[in-house]
């Protein structure tokens, strides 16, 4: 049985506290103020106050599954996973294809493909990655809750078999360093790498996370992890996630439910925090082999980066990746600080000029699917990606775009020689059919920003 130790919390902790308490008594002022004002304008009777507070809580509790924005395809599915095609109609064969691995924290994988002009697979369809494909994680079950690290290896192995032998890989977060310990432990499989909020030094920067997990778990005692794990027979209820999420940002949680009452007579408001809330609420359970095995092998020991990581009996060395790298991060990302990405760039024996970084100025949540991250950053990241899967190397971007803030790195493991992408093998699968409504793969110039337009910012999530 777990029992606290009841150590100090560290600083980080009380000033997340602190903050989220100034936070939340500030959006009750503004609530107060919004919401009672436009009730004294419009004359508002007490009948009118509570209709206004029924609806505000039924547009609270109604939650639905999330659904894909966009027609798809599913290819294959196993126990833990689907594979959805949203290829274009007229996709070459031989162009190397782009795998997205969304964050598996508990939430549905649709928020890859959120809405239809906040979707980061259609951004890549569009622009240059026409051949796409989305690996959707399925919700543990009794049958699934002992699948590890090496069942997920085994499925992406399958995954690029059935896809030619050779992918690019994107990976959001969870996905990104799963993403990245594939590639580490199969280069000959992966022909570019893009990561997005994805933690490969667990302890760079000033992670609220570990400080949290140190303090449950003091002197890496596992027990408090256990318990919970134990407690809902061997799966992590994908709520448990979603509590510690809010719990980091309290102030967000409640400021966003009373932006709603003040906005209750605004109709793209409430279809706004509906489409958020549909997925931010639905939850789906993780395996409890494999959410212990993550706590305690990559947030406590952080053994990815210091090399002592073993995925199916063999160490994970990130020297062994040398294909070309994307990185991007949230400015003001709470839950993957930049520094925990930019780390791969100082371990990898990939080229200096074959590693590019893009920073977005949203937060964490904000990298998969907010208008700035896709028009500004992604725009650029798959029309260099999609370069680089064509047939003829001419296409190849000389320099990958790296944001003039950020520095090369400055150490790095064994180097090794790049090995030039073989020529790609046509997928086996089908194409998704393609909605009237999108438009037609645009061409995009490779090592160059595209420009983007004057996006709704009101629309974006960040969180």
């Amino acid at each position: 049985m777990y029992t606290s130790s009841h150590q100090p919390p560290a600083p980080g902790i009380t000033d997340s506290l602190i903050a989220g308490t100034f936070g939340t008594w500030t959006a009750l002022n503004k609530f107060a103020l919004d919401y009672w004002g436009d009730a004294w304008r419009r004359g508002a009777t007490p009948l009118d106050v509570a209709g206004d507070f029924v609806t505000w809580m039924s547009a609270m509790s109604n939650r639905k599954r999330p659904p894909w924005a966009h027609e798809n395809v599913v290819v294959r599915e196993w126990p833990i996973a689907r594979l959805r095609d949203f290829s274009a109609a007229d996709a070459p064969a031989d162009m190397v294809p782009t795998v997205i691995l969304p964050p598996q924290a508990g939430h549905d994988s649709s928020i890859v493909d959120f809405a239809d002009t906040q979707s980061q697979v259609i951004t890549g369809r569009d622009n240059g990655c026409s051949r796409i494909l989305v690996l959707e994680w399925i919700g543990a079950t009794q049958e699934t809750r002992d699948t590890g690290i090496d069942d997920y290896m085994a499925l992406l192995r399958e995954v690029t078999d059935l896809l030619g032998g050779k992918v690019n890989l994107v990976g959001d977060c969870q996905g990104g360093w799963m993403a990245t310990i594939f590639t580490a432990t199969h280069p000959e499989r992966v022909n570019a790498l893009a990561i997005a909020g994805a933690p490969i030094d667990f302890h760079a920067g000033e992670p609220l996370i570990h400080d949290w997990l140190t303090f449950l778990a003091p002197d890496g005692d596992m027990s408090y992890y256990r318990s919970v794990v134990e407690a809902n027979d061997g799966v992590l209820p994908g709520r448990f996630l979603l509590d510690g999420f809010k719990m980091l940002q309290p102030d967000q949680e409640v400021s966003r439910r009373l932006e709603l009452a003040t906005h209750l007579r605004d109709p793209e408001h409430r279809e706004r925090y509906r489409k958020f809330e549909d997925w931010f609420q639905w939850t789906q359970a993780l395996p409890g082999a494999f959410y212990l095995w993550v706590v305690e092998h990559l947030f406590m020991r952080n053994s990815l980066i210091k090399r002592e990581l073993e995925v199916e009996g063999k160490n994970v060395d990130l020297a062994d990746i040398t294909c070309p790298l994307f990185l991007m991060a949230g400015q003001t990302d709470h839950i993957t600080p930049a520094d925990q990405v930019w780390a791969l760039a100082d371990h990898v024996s990939t080229d200096a000029d074959r590693i590019g970084r893009q920073s977005s100025v949203g937060g964490h949540l904000g990298l998969f699917m907010s208008h700035d991250a896709l028009e500004h950053h992604w725009r650029t990241i798959f029309a260099e990606m999609g370069a680089l899967s064509n047939r003829t190397v001419e296409d190849d971007p000389d320099v990958l775009t790296d944001e003039p803030t950020h520095k090369r790195p400055s150490r790095r493991g064994p180097r090794r020689a790049t090995v030039k992408a073989a020529a790609p093998t046509a997928s086996v699968t089908g194409t998704a059919p393609v909605s009237e409504e999108e438009p037609a793969p645009a061409k995009r110039t490779a090592g160059r920003k595209p420009p983007g337009r004057d996006a709704a910012t009101s629309a974006d999530t960040d969180g």
